[in-house]
């Protein structure tokens, strides 16, 4: 009998780690599902920026150089196609039996196009639909229809795509994408990382924390706004911020107009560091601006939070919304300043039962139970190894 050779998957990638980012997490969860069912893969990405950590995996890794921004970032038209462009090539000289690939749709276009040449399937791993996020900037009409051409032409020629959620899916059979190519694989966090358990930042006034990307679709300056308000009770209550976006320099001249030396930014840090910071923190804050067609979104930023036992405030309302109050997350808040400042008020006073959500916790609940109750909701619903694991079978699976 003849012996099985293992599957060839070529995973085309701008990000993934170590570096920090919600899609570095998501496809290194999908790749290690892939080598655990046996697969050989082979991820084509970019040079780590100076002083990245030393990652070295039991599979293949192949990094190429790239233009970043002032900040380090590979985020912008002109960044993507100086990974796009060489990967086409890189693709082209690489064996692969099928090729994943990650937003932006430029790659997706590359990574079609290569498929066809090489004439080889491929996935396309829609974590969101690119082309409903210009809904929330000022764009030309023009060049939301070219990128709404373009997702949709990578999404109908993909053999199989991956949605992140079930309105994300919603999305992806807007492009005319039939229902059977199209599978639900969930998302999550690394719940090895973002536990309960572990140090915890210690400062000396009371924080909120938000995490990750700040985009103008997430409108987190409504916290900003909030923070005046929250402080007339609380004055030393302050907001931390960690990641990177293209949102920050905004966010950053709200905070020195309204609340100066109360609102810090932090950049991009470790998983393991942005942990100790939500565990120290009185809440995380998570935002979808209402009305720019994005209200389907359910930021991981909520995952990871709750992943430490802390409580979401939530501003707008959706499908993220509906996760916080179901799960007993948090508190979700209607996208006002007034409405998210009592939010954050109801945290900082009532710290043993707040955010006890459609659990009804009530008086009686402890900090600790509440707490527990989140952690157990993410172990049990937003498992980062277990959508990895989905993910791959995904791939494995015929094509």
């Amino acid at each position: 009998m003849a012996v099985q050779k293992p599957l060839k998957v070529v995973v085309a990638t701008r990000l993934y780690a170590p570096e920090v980012g919600a899609a570095a997490f998501r496809l290194k969860a999908l790749v290690d599902g892939l080598v655990a069912q046996g697969a050989d893969v082979t991820v084509l990405t970019t040079t780590l920026p100076a002083g990245g950590a030393v990652f070295k995996p039991p599979y293949t890794l192949k990094r190429w150089p790239v233009l970043r921004d002032a900040g380090g970032y590979v985020r912008g038209y002109v960044q993507y196609l100086s990974f796009d462009i060489p990967v086409f090539f890189r693709l082209l000289a690489t064996p692969a039996d099928v090729v994943v690939s990650e937003p932006p749709p430029t790659t997706g276009v590359v990574v079609a196009l290569s498929s066809l040449l090489r004439r080889r399937p491929y996935v396309y791993y829609a974590a969101d639909i690119w082309s409903e996020a210009l809904s929330a900037m000022d764009v030309s009409p023009i060049v939301k229809k070219v990128l709404g051409a373009v997702e949709g032409f990578v999404l109908r020629r993909a053999a199989k795509v991956i949605a992140v959620s079930e309105p994300v899916a919603e999305q992806v059979a807007r492009f005319k994408v039939p229902a059977e190519r199209i599978v639900v694989v969930g998302n999550g966090v690394d719940t090895n990382i973002f536990t309960p358990t572990g140090t915890a930042a210690s400062t000396d006034r009371p924080y909120f924390i938000y995490t990750g990307t700040m985009s103008e679709w997430q409108g987190a300056d409504i916290f900003v706004q909030a923070l005046p308000l929250v402080r007339e009770q609380f004055p030393d209550a302050e907001i931390r911020f960690f990641g990177q976006g293209t949102d920050e320099p905004h966010l950053q001249e709200v905070a020195g107009q309204l609340v100066p030396g109360g609102v810090h930014f932090g950049g991009v840090v470790a998983p393991a560091e942005v942990a100790q910071w939500i565990r120290g923190a009185a809440g995380a804050l998570v935002s979808i601006k209402p009305g720019q067609g994005y209200d389907f979104a359910k930021p991981t930023k909520i995952y990871a939070a709750a992943g430490c036992g802390v409580p979401v405030v939530f501003a707008g309302q959706g499908d993220g919304a509906a996760i916080v109050e179901a799960g007993g997350l948090g508190v979700a808040a209607p996208y006002d300043a007034h409405s998210v400042a009592e939010a954050m008020i109801e945290l900082l006073s009532t710290p043993a039962t707040a955010a006890a959500g459609a659990h009804g916790a009530g008086s009686a609940s402890t900090a600790e139970q509440l707490r527990a109750a989140r952690v157990g909701w993410v172990e049990e619903n937003a498992s980062l190894a277990a959508s990895g694991k989905v993910a791959a079978q995904t791939v494995m699976g015929p094509l």
